[in-house]
């Protein structure tokens, strides 16, 4: 997976701004108490959805889980001219109540749509390389293909794979059909000694 210029450089202006906000001068961890002040600026920080998105984007921090992580790798190879459109990307992931009214805030700006797909694209590199590393991805390196057929192949496939869990494998299949066979034959073969006088095994 290769980082799209636009997530590169503004993943290390958020993960500046985060840890501004983390610590005051004496090195307490004051993050939660300035993210909530950070959260209740949102209206009056509109003006900088598109020239500052990182500064705007830590009100979200914490509030979103990410349910489709093939389409959110995806989102994260793409410059901002190519950002799909958030009605379409907010299916991959869910807002808390609080980011749902963040969100809501936001749109009522024209910046807003795409600030919202760059907020989710930041919030979702700031994950730990570790449970990135074990999501699914199809994501290709410098492909533009479109967003919403991505998204739903993501969504096909994820239904092949429960679908697939219903049914044995090949292996599985000639096995129990061996054990079937073997034991027709087993029933075939004493009645025959039957009807020839022997005496039927138990």
């Amino acid at each position: 997976m290769k980082l799209s210029r636009f997530f590169s450089e503004l993943k290390l202006a958020y993960d500046a701004e985060l840890d501004d906000l983390r610590s005051d001068s004496e090195g307490n961890n004051v993050l939660k108490t300035r993210l909530n002040e950070k959260r209740k600026q949102v209206p009056q920080l509109l003006m900088m959805l598109k020239s500052n998105p990182e500064m705007v984007a830590v009100a979200f921090h914490g509030g979103m889980t990410f349910k489709n992580t093939m389409a959110m790798e995806s989102l994260i190879t793409k410059e901002f001219s190519k950002l799909p459109s958030w009605s379409v990307l907010q299916k991959a992931l869910i807002l808390e109540p609080w980011a749902q009214a963040l969100a809501t805030t936001a749109l009522t700006d024209p910046d807003g749509a795409a600030f919202l797909c760059t907020a989710a694209g930041l919030e979702y590199l700031n994950k730990s390389a570790q449970s990135r590393a074990a999501s699914p991805s199809n994501a290709e390196d410098g492909t533009d293909n479109d967003f919403d057929e991505r998204y739903n192949d993501s969504i096909d496939e994820h239904d092949d794979t429960e679908r697939s869990d219903n049914y044995l494998d090949s292996d599985e299949r000639m096995g129990d059909e061996g054990e079937d066979t073997e034991h027709d034959l087993d029933q075939a073969g004493a009645e025959w000694l039957a009807e020839q006088g022997f005496d039927r095994k138990e």
